[in-house]
């Protein structure tokens, strides 16, 4: 099997379908779950959410906030979360959203995409409004340790449509231009048939038309919040990303979360399987 991480979310999402399951300790979910609002009540929670998510779904997202709320314990929590999650043959994706310029943005993508880093995560989410280029240094570290990174492209927050939405110099929208010059890198790197291992977001609630987005390729992997708690369910899957539908990356946190550590490996062993019959449909 290829180590590219596009090739490896392929044949994952095609083992186990496209749920993924979002860590998202927040204080309503750690008090529901009896944990304290602490650095030990999220490292309880995600480990929990890792041995419930284990040989179930293909991937966890841990969103990195809830961990650095509490500083460096909070952080110590996580990279035990982290580690985990990897150790359990899960493709972890870190949801940092991180972006920045030169040697900034080098080093968060050494933080998360380095082999043997305490942060070590398979993929990371970057921000692109800087500017495309401005990501080339996570996009090659990426590419040099077969991981991968998602860039937000976009997104079904209300407050992003005047940015995201607005038309570039070339009639494009700024969604539209990023999803251009990031698959012109994977067009670059992936072998023929291949899946491009520098992914999207783009929320399940978006409309693709308004965005000012198309089918794109090589098909990358594309991280798609808004399913669950938000509103989109999998029978939305096939409906609202088309002929893309095979490259999503289903991501579900409070939905799941919500039905408690007692219930946890029930809704997502169900969940799951709501997913896998979708997509194989």
């Amino acid at each position: 099997m290829s180590r590219r991480f596009g090739e490896r979310v392929r044949a994952a999402l095609r083992a186990h379908g496209p749920l993924c399951v979002g860590i998202d300790p927040h204080a309503a979910l750690l008090a529901a779950w009896g944990l304290p609002d602490d650095a030990r009540g999220v490292r309880d929670f995600g480990l929990r959410t890792v041995e419930a998510a284990a040989g179930r779904v293909a991937l966890v997202k841990p969103q990195v906030s809830f961990f650095e709320r509490f500083g460096s314990r909070g952080v110590a929590a996580m990279e035990d979360v982290l580690a985990a999650a990897r150790a359990a043959d899960l493709l972890v994706i870190a949801d940092a959203k991180r972006g920045d310029i030169g040697s900034t943005m080098g080093d968060y993508a050494r933080a998360w995409l380095t082999p043997g880093s305490p942060l070590e995560a398979d993929a990371l989410t970057v921000s692109p409004f800087l500017g495309v280029g401005a990501l080339d240094g996570a996009f090659a570290l990426a590419e040099e340790h077969g991981k991968g990174v998602f860039v937000l492209a976009a997104t079904s927050n209300p407050e992003a449509e005047g940015l995201q939405r607005a038309v570039t110099s070339t009639g494009e929208t700024v969604s539209g231009s990023v999803i251009g010059e990031v698959s012109a890198r994977n067009a670059a790197l992936a072998d023929a048939g291949e899946w491009g291992s520098f992914g999207f977001v783009i929320g399940a609630t978006v409309d693709w038309d308004l965005a000012g987005i198309h089918p794109f390729g090589p098909v990358a992997p594309i991280l798609a919040p808004g399913f669950g708690a938000q509103g989109a369910t999998p029978a939305d899957l096939r409906v609202r990303f088309g002929p893309m539908s095979d490259a999503v990356i289903a991501s579900e946190s409070r939905s799941i979360l919500g039905a408690g550590p007692d219930h946890l490996v029930a809704t997502i062993t169900a969940r799951a399987a709501e997913y896998l019959e979708v997509a194989r449909a």
